[in-house]
C-alpha cells in the first residue's frame, strides 16, 4: 500500500465566489462544479500538480455530522504550496489579495509569502533555495 495523492476539500460559505478567486486571482482552472450550473455546493479547481476541493458549508456538515461540533466554514487552515516563481507569483498577486506574511527567507533555506483567500484560509507559496 502506498499514498498517492492529497486533495484537500475546504469548507467555504460561497463555493462561486472562491472559484472566482482561485482562478482570477492565482490562475487555477475549475476541473469540475456541483450542480454544473451555479450556485454551486461543491467544486475541484486545479494548477499543474496542486488541485484543491470546496464544498459549501451546509452540504459538508450535511455529509459529515461530525463538523457541526466545531467547524465553520473559511480560516483556521493553512496550505503550504511549493512553486517555481515565488517573485513572480509575488507580483502578480500583491495588488489583488490580502498579504498574510510578506515575502521572506525561512530558516530552511527557500524563500516565501503567503496571502489570505477570500475564506480566511492562508495559502503560503514557497521556493526552495
Amino acid at each position: 500500500m502506498e499514498f498517492k495523492s492529497l486533495m484537500p476539500n475546504l469548507m467555504v460559505k460561497d463555493v462561486g465566489k472562491t472559484i472566482e478567486f482561485y482562478k482570477n486571482i492565482l490562475g487555477f482552472n475549475v476541473l469540475g462544479t456541483v450542480p454544473e450550473n451555479g450556485p454551486f455546493v461543491f467544486a475541484i479547481v486545479n494548477a499543474n500538480n496542486v488541485t484543491i476541493s470546496f464544498q459549501e458549508e451546509k452540504s459538508i456538515k450535511e455529509e459529515y455530522a461530525q463538523l457541526n461540533k466545531f467547524a465553520s466554514a473559511g480560516g483556521g487552515f493553512t496550505l503550504y504550496i511549493n512553486v517555481t516563481d515565488v517573485n513572480g507569483l509575488f507580483e502578480k498577486v500583491k495588488e489583488k489579495a490580502t498579504i498574510a506574511k510578506e515575502m521572506h527567507k525561512t530558516f530552511y533555506g527557500s524563500t516565501d509569502f503567503s496571502i489570505e483567500d477570500c475564506n480566511g484560509y492562508i495559502l503560503t507559496f514557497s521556493q526552495a533555495g
